[in-house]
């Protein structure tokens, strides 16, 4: 990748956190009414709803609200709780860690699954042979594809927490309480990786070089691991980064199924108590992880297919 590709592509990252931090903070402003009094409720004294509107500087100009704002981001001050009082990066970096844990974990069972079973899928394929592999594997993939996260999440704490009793139902607790919130979130991704595993796999079995490798003989499993596998990973790889932001994004819902301690629990309160500081802080580090990833994963394309790089320039 050019230097000057990569240059843009940072450019490109600046403009859009700075759109996002504007967005997070027009949330708080846009919602209709007092928010301040809509944290507190109806029954609290005016004198309350104020004090707290200028403890939070929501008395200021508007300008100067929002300078103050990115001015706290920058520095690592999302501002307090409504409720507790207690400072938004408190509450950021002690749930953080567990949306990672759990997305990072997801995205990398889904490639464990997919990628070999995309790759055997197209070798078993190949040439149109093998219709009724080709027409299970596509209908089982689809279907997988197509049904939601939070609906998996449902189904597994209904059939291995709660009827079967081999995992917990919720909570973080050890290894255990891992399985079935990463099993929710990976089963989607794997299967729509697969889906792109082997089309990418049936491209490079149709190559010449596939061709002059079988003439020698060359060993299938070497001839597919050594070879066609390198070349397929490049698609599959970007496809598996750009999934990590929608698992980080999607896991909200099963993180509140499970209980999850991680920021999509702390979003989902944060909302229903109307403790808009709070959501206000979590949806900007949302924003700001899927940025991050979606940045290593065009800088990393581009180190591994230059083309791509040209092409874009």
């Amino acid at each position: 990748m050019t230097r000057r590709l990569g240059v843009r592509r940072l450019v490109r990252f600046a403009v859009s956190l700075g759109v996002l931090m504007v967005v997070s903070f027009a949330m708080i402003h846009l919602i209709p009414g007092d928010p301040v009094r809509a944290a507190l409720g109806p029954a609290a004294p005016v004198e309350l709803v104020e004090a707290r509107r200028a403890a939070l500087g929501l008395d200021r100009p508007l300008p100067e609200q929002l300078l103050t704002y990115v001015t706290g981001v920058v520095t690592g001050d999302f501002g307090t709780s409504f409720l507790t009082g207690e400072p938004v990066s408190e509450v950021i970096v002690s749930r953080l860690p567990n949306t990672l844990s759990l997305a990072l974990l997801a995205t990398a069972v889904a490639l464990l699954i997919a990628v070999p079973l995309g790759m055997w899928a197209a070798v078993r394929t190949e040439n149109g042979r093998n219709r009724g592999t080709e027409l299970g594997f596509s209908a089982t993939t689809g279907t997988a594809v197509a049904v939601p996260e939070f609906l998996y999440a449902i189904a597994l704490v209904t059939v291995f927490a709660i009827a079967l009793g081999w995992f917990p139902p919720a909570g973080k607790a050890g290894p255990l309480t891992y399985v079935l919130p990463v099993l929710a979130l990976s089963l989607g991704p794997a299967a729509m990786i697969a889906r792109i595993s082997r089309v990418e796999t049936l491209r490079e079995l149709a190559k010449d070089y596939v061709r002059l490798a079988r003439a020698k003989r060359l060993p299938a499993a070497r001839l597919h691991l050594r070879h066609v596998l390198p070349n397929t990973l490049t698609a599959t790889l970007t496809v598996g980064g750009l999934l990590l932001t929608s698992l980080i994004a999607g896991g909200v819902l099963v993180e509140y199924v499970f209980a999850w301690p991680g920021l999509g629990l702390k979003i989902v309160e944060s909302i229903t108590q109307k403790d808009y500081p709070v959501a206000q802080g979590v949806i900007l580090v949302y924003g700001a992880l899927v940025l991050v990833v979606n940045l290593a994963v065009d800088l990393v394309l581009g180190a591994l297919d230059p083309t791509s790089a040209i092409k874009e320039a």
